[in-house]
């Protein structure tokens, strides 16, 4: 198996595995209750999920009316990603991508909605991710995320991140309107992650 998470070949022997340690099922509860409260944020909406998996929260904001680009840099998850969508009749325009090759071209998005992606990553690269984000948003495009504070295995991934690294290195890219850990996570995850809100710069 692949030591780093920066090889796409980490993912894809994670996702023939009988389970994954990220995976529930659907979209995360803290999300999905936003988007629903919020309705305005996805319906016709320009939206990008980043390191999608199996594409639940993208099909949760096709499904609230935005128009979804989805994207995983391991082909198992955007092949079962587009199975679930086909199954549940959304469309979602589903690609194999690294994130960090966003901004090569001209297309941008008004929202990018991320959950898992940002904890994954060599937090080595994490400056390198805010950049490709902030990239691929319009002026004044929303941030919404569901990051991980607190994790089983220090040795990660998931990699936890505090709310002052969040602050340290999204700030001088984006405004940062919420930050606050959710009531509604799932309970192996109760108290250990931080929903946030941003705005682009």
């Amino acid at each position: 198996m692949a030591e780093s998470p920066s090889d796409p070949q980490f993912w894809r022997d994670h996702y023939a595995a009988p389970s994954q340690g990220w995976e529930i099922g659907r979209a995360a509860p803290p999300l999905a209750s936003w988007f629903v409260t919020h309705p305005s944020a996805a319906a016709g909406k320009r939206a990008l999920v980043i390191g999608c998996g199996r594409g639940h929260e993208a099909r949760m904001l096709a499904a609230a009316g935005a128009d979804v680009v989805a994207i995983d840099f391991a082909p198992e998850a955007i092949a079962e990603a587009r199975l679930l969508a086909a199954k549940e009749g959304v469309g979602v325009d589903f690609r194999v991508r690294d994130l960090f090759a966003l901004g090569s071209e001209r297309e941008r998005f008004e929202l990018v909605l991320e959950h898992c992606c940002f904890c994954a990553i060599d937090p080595a690269r994490r400056q390198e991710y805010v950049e490709r984000v902030a990239g691929a948003l319009v002026d004044g495009g929303q941030y919404v995320g569901l990051l991980r504070t607190r994790c089983n295995k220090p040795e990660g991934p998931p990699f936890s991140v505090s709310p002052e690294e969040v602050e340290r290195l999204f700030g001088p890219r984006f405004v940062i309107d919420e930050a606050r850990v959710p009531d509604d996570s799932i309970e192996a995850r109760r108290g250990n992650e931080l929903f946030v809100r941003m705005t682009r710069r």
